[in-house]
Parts: C-alpha cells; sequence; structure tokens
C-alpha cells in the first residue's frame, strides 16, 4: 500500500531464483491526498484503502497464493491516525498491514538495487522517490552504511504546496528552498561517506522523469540501461513546470495519474542530486517491491524451505 497505488505483486519465490512476477495487479489510490488539516487519513481515504486491501485480498486467494506479505508506506506511517486505520482495515478485511518505517523502506529499496547491480557496482548510492517521502542510501554490502527517509514524496509535497494548474512561480521557487533546506544535513552525513561508485534512483517518479528525458520506454524491457542526467533534469522542469497537468498527462511515458504530481517530484529529484553531488543516475528496475520479496526469500519460506 504506498502513498499513490495499492499494487498486488504474485511471484513464484524460491531461494536463489529472481523474483519474476506471475500476476502484477494495481490501482490508484493517491491516499497521500487524503490527509485533513490534522494529518490524518479521512473517511473517504479509509474506505478506498480497505476496498483496496480487500480487492487485492481476494485476487491473491484466486491465484492460490500460499502467503501474503502486507506492506504500508508513508502515507499511513506519518498518518496521525495510522493505529485506527490498520485496525480498521484489519477488521473488515482479515489483512494486517505491517507499517515499513522509512529507514526499512530505504533499507529494503537499497537491498534490490544492490542485487540488481550487484557487487562489482561498488559502492551504491540509491535515490528514491515515492508519493509521501524520500529515501536516500549509500554503502559497499547489502545493508547501506547510511539510510535516511524524508517526508519529500511527490505526492505530499503537490498537496501541501501547490494550489493552482500549473503550480505558481513563486510557490516553485519556496518549495525548491524548502527541499535545499530538509536535504542540507543528510547531504553532509552522505559526502562523509565518501563518493558513489554507482549512483542510482528508483521508483516510478524516476522512472518517468528519464523517459522524459529520452530513456528508451518500458516496453523495451528491464535490462536497457536508463539514466536521469542533471542538465536534462533542469531543462525538464522549466517545461513541464509552465504546463497544466491534462497537457503533461499528453506527453508520451507519462500516465494521468502521475501527471499531477510529476513537478513537484522532479523538484525533489533535481534537489537531491544537487545535494549529493550526482550529475547522472542509473535508473533500477527493481525497488521497494522487490526487496520485500528478497528479504522474504532470505529468511526462509514455509518454515524454511528452499521453494
Amino acid at each position: 500500500m504506498g502513498s499513490n497505488t495499492v499494487h498486488l505483486v504474485a511471484v513464484d519465490a524460491r531461494a536463489g531464483g529472481r523474483p519474476s512476477p506471475m500476476s502484477d495487479w494495481k490501482q490508484s489510490l493517491r491516499l497521500v491526498e487524503m490527509l485533513d488539516d490534522d494529518g490524518a487519513i479521512d473517511d473517504k481515504g479509509i474506505n478506498k484503502l480497505t476496498s483496496a486491501v480487500e480487492e487485492a485480498a481476494d485476487l491473491a486467494t484466486k491465484l492460490k497464493c500460499v502467503e501474503m506479505v502486507p506492506i504500508a508506506t508513508s502515507a499511513v506511517r506519518s498518518a496521525t491516525n495510522s493505529d485506527e486505520v490498520l485496525d480498521h482495515v484489519a477488521k473488515q478485511t482479515g489483512v494486517r498491514l505491517e507499517v515499513l518505517s522509512g529507514e526499512e523502506e530505504a533499507h529494503l529499496t537499497f537491498l534490490a538495487a544492490r542485487r540488481w547491480y550487484g557487487w562489482s557496482a561498488g559502492r551504491i548510492t540509491n535515490l528514491d522517490i515515492g508519493g509521501g517521502s524520500l529515501e536516500l542510501s549509500t554503502g559497499n554490502d547489502e545493508v547501506p552504511d547510511l539510510a535516511v527517509s524524508l517526508d519529500l514524496g511527490a505526492g505530499r509535497l503537490t498537496h501541501e504546496w501547490f494550489d493552482t494548474d500549473p503550480p505558481e512561480r513563486k510557490k516553485i521557487n519556496a518549495l525548491r528552498d524548502f527541499i535545499d533546506a530538509e536535504l542540507s544535513e543528510p547531504a553532509q552525513q552522505f559526502a562523509a561517506l565518501g563518493p558513489a561508485g554507482h549512483a542510482v534512483a528508483t521508483s516510478k517518479t524516476f522512472r518517468t522523469l528519464a523517459r522524459l528525458t529520452g530513456a528508451a520506454p518500458s516496453s523495451d524491457g528491464p535490462f536497457v540501461k536508463r539514466t536521469l542526467t542533471a542538465p536534462g533534469l533542469r531543462q525538464l522542469i522549466a517545461f513541464i513546470s509552465r504546463m497544466t497537468a491534462a497537457d503533461r498527462a499528453e506527453l508520451e511515458g507519462i500516465s494521468s495519474d502521475r501527471s499531477h504530481q510529476i513537478v513537484a517530484g522532479a523538484l525533489v529529484a533535481e534537489a537531491s542530486m544537487r545535494a549529493l553531488k550526482l550529475d547522472s543516475l542509473e535508473i533500477c528496475p527493481w525497488a521497494l517491491r522487490e526487496g520485500v520479496i528478497l528479504r522474504r526469500i532470505d529468511k526462509g519460506l514455509d518454515g524454511g524451505d528452499d521453494e
């Protein structure tokens, strides 16, 4: 249960195997936009969340999944009524969502990137922009030396900062300053650990930004190298920040579900690359959900069996 979508991935998981989806279903939710002034998920959001979990659970049953690993991220994590929401969902659906901390989310996403690129990548620095939060991590092993989570998600910032379409220039500039300030301390921590051997980005937001700057489409498959450069990103921001969400949705590579929040996402990406002194990022096909699956496989399936 992400801040933007509910996503069910059914996997034939086995030790030593690549976690390839056997079935992949998702539904737009935009839960981060359903927070009231007190930071609580409103009734509409609770009902949509419950309905989505119920539908996903029913599908998992039809697919004869042996085990469900239900997780929730930033929107539920940061909600002031998180416990109430989790209890309601569990009572109505029988599914108890596990809320990942921001650090856990960063760790699992980093694991996915490490497994994808392998040990030859050296120190990996990974950036991931979700709907509710930004995760940054860096390290030489499968567990990062440093993992940071900030409430700088594309959906959250759009909801909190932009009230016109397209956003006002002064709001964009103010948001830039805010993001820079939030990244100041983490940037110093990352700098102290040394440069990245391989700078990587995960998440739908980064994939969309790379596509909008000329990277290969998803239809070309996961093994095509895709990059996002700082100059290309700056040019893209100048272009899309003047467009309405409807006009952005007409661009190749962006969906109508993401077009309203891509400006905020691009600003976070730009600021993160600047703060960490990264000129380019390689887009990793794996992210949080693969990290969750890999960690589950590592712990042993069905009480320790290999399959």
